[in-house]
């Protein structure tokens, strides 16, 4: 009897770690994406496509509201100006100037490349599915440069409507995000995602230059580097509109 209870006690305690360290890793995760998107941000970035055998950039400026809100809109050059992407709640549009039209992309285009970058829509638009499609459990911790790095395993929930068998994620005791790997449904690694160049902007730190990069070409990758980027309150619902996402101003 004695020794029943004994292993009775070491599960408990076994499952009861088990579900706190998933806890605790829902929580860092959750509190780093908040963070990452800010309640409402406007920035201006540049994003340059490398190739081995060529390279092209663009600008983008880019409106984020909330967990789901996104509009980013190319500035330069000039023939590419005026494309476009929203993305509210689930739904996501594109609008290419040359057509005048904006179309509704279906689920499929989600994990799709952006204008040809390593960066997905999904990537791009800082998509809430991370939060909502997968379960993260707290693989260990290291420290760098006097501060706790969280290594975070995320895998899809049963039924997601994801593409990536599983997600590694580091990120750093105050909320930035340093790293996101991304497996298909064999964990076998497709690519990486890193931050750095961490400034103080808005009154709070954040990586101003990403990149993405495919696991299986060294010399192929999307780098991100904002000019600007400030975190603000709110901005107007209307931002977020197809109307506005064929005549944002630019």
């Amino acid at each position: 009897m004695r020794r029943t209870m004994l292993i009775v006690v070491i599960l408990f305690f076994a499952v009861s770690s088990q579900v706190l360290a998933q806890m605790n890793a829902e929580t860092i995760v959750k509190n780093a994406f908040d963070y990452w998107r800010g309640e409402a941000s406007v920035s201006t970035s540049i994003m340059t496509i490398h190739r081995s055998d060529w390279e092209r950039s663009m600008t983008i400026k880019t409106w984020t509201r909330g967990e789901s809100d996104s509009l980013f809109v190319i500035t330069k050059p000039a023939k590419d100006r005026g494309n476009g992407t929203l993305k509210t709640g689930n739904g996501m549009w594109m609008y290419n100037p040359k057509v005048n039209r904006v179309i509704k992309l279906p689920p499929s285009m989600m994990s799709q490349g952006w204008q040809g970058s390593d960066f997905s829509n999904n990537d791009l638009a800082k998509s809430d599915s991370l939060i909502k499609d997968y379960v993260h459990t707290l693989e260990g911790t290291k420290a760098d440069q006097g501060k706790n790095i969280y290594l975070i395993k995320s895998m899809p929930k049963p039924d997601a409507p994801v593409i990536w068998g599983m997600i590694k994620l580091s990120i750093r005791e105050d909320n930035i995000l340093l790293s996101e790997a991304f497996f298909d449904e064999d964990f076998k690694a497709v690519k990486i995602m890193t931050a750095w160049d961490i400034r103080k902007t808005s009154d709070k730190l954040f990586p101003m230059k990403w990149k993405m990069q495919k696991s299986d070409a060294i010399d192929e990758y999307t780098q991100f580097v904002y000019e600007k980027i400030d975190f603000i309150k709110s901005l107007r619902k209307t931002i977020f509109t197809r109307a506005n996402l064929k005549n944002s101003g630019l």
